[in-house]
C-alpha cells in the first residue's frame, strides 16, 4: 500500500490570480487554502457538475511536474522544501504557452496550443532533480498503473521514475473534469471553452512551482509552499 503523507511538485497559478480563481471555482476547491469554494453561478450543464469534478477536486487545480510520491527513507519534508527553494532559485528559461481547453484521454483540461521545449525541459528537470526524495515503487503502485496497458517505454519509465508519463510521454495539462461519457463531453467542452475565453487569459507563464501534500488516501492535496522561478533572461 502507499505510504502517507505523499508529496507532489506541481505548477499552480499564482494564488488569487484570474487563472487560479477560474480553475479553483470550476473544480470547487482552493488548494492554497485547503477549502471548498462555490462553483460559478449560472452554469447550465448536463448531469451533475459536482460528480464530474470529483477527481480534479482531490488534487487541486494544477499541472503535474513531479508526480505524487511518498518520501524516501531518510528524507524529510523540510529537506524537500529546501530543495524546492533551491530549484526555483536556479536561473532557467521560463516557459510561456498559449493555453486552450481541450479533451485529453477522456477528460477536459487546459493544455498548450503548441509544444514548448522550455516547458518540456522544466518538467524533465523536476522529474530528475527531485527523484532522490521519492520512495521506491511498490507492488501496489506498480499494479495501479496497469503495466500491461503501457508501452515498453512507459513501462521503463514506471520502473525507473515511478511514473510512466515523463520525459517524451509528458503532456502538460491542468485538469478541469474527470472522465466524461461521450454524451456529455461536447456540451461540457463548449461550456468550458466559452468560460475560459471570457476569463481573458491568453498567455500563461509557467513561472512557479508549488509543493502539495496529501495526508491520507481520503484527504485532498493542499499547497504547503510555493516559489516563483528565477528567469535566466537578463
Amino acid at each position: 500500500m502507499t505510504n502517507y503523507p505523499r508529496y507532489a511538485i506541481y505548477f499552480a497559478a499564482e494564488p488569487g490570480s484570474v487563472l487560479d480563481r477560474f480553475g479553483s471555482e470550476l473544480i470547487g476547491y482552493d488548494a492554497y487554502r485547503g477549502v471548498d469554494v462555490p462553483f460559478p453561478s449560472g452554469m447550465k450543464l448536463p448531469g451533475e457538475w459536482r460528480e464530474m469534478t470529483a477527481d480534479p477536486r482531490k488534487y487541486g487545480f494544477h499541472a503535474t511536474l513531479k508526480p505524487p510520491m511518498a518520501l524516501a527513507p531518510g528524507k524529510s519534508e523540510d529537506e524537500l522544501i529546501a530543495a524546492c527553494a533551491t530549484f526555483a532559485a536556479t536561473p532557467r528559461a521560463i516557459p510561456v504557452i498559449k493555453p486552450v481547453v481541450d479533451i485529453i484521454s477522456g477528460f477536459i483540461a487546459l493544455v498548450p496550443a503548441a509544444v514548448s521545449a522550455d516547458l518540456e525541459r522544466l518538467a524533465a528537470d523536476c522529474v530528475s532533480d527531485f527523484d532522490l526524495f521519492r520512495a521506491p515503487l511498490t507492488e501496489h503502485g506498480r499494479a495501479r498503473r496497469n503495466p500491461s496497458k503501457l508501452t515498453p517505454r512507459q513501462r521503463d519509465y514506471l520502473e525507473r521514475w515511478g511514473y510512466p508519463y515523463v520525459f517524451e510521454e509528458f503532456r502538460f495539462h491542468m485538469t478541469l473534469t474527470g472522465r466524461l461519457d461521450a454524451g456529455h463531453a461536447p456540451d461540457v467542452l463548449e461550456m468550458l471553452r466559452d468560460r475560459f475565453r471570457d476569463s481573458g487569459v491568453r498567455d500563461l507563464a509557467v513561472d512557479r512551482i508549488a509543493l502539495f501534500r496529501q495526508d491520507g488516501p481520503e484527504r485532498r492535496f493542499r499547497v504547503i509552499g510555493d516559489w516563483p522561478l528565477k528567469s535566466a533572461a537578463p
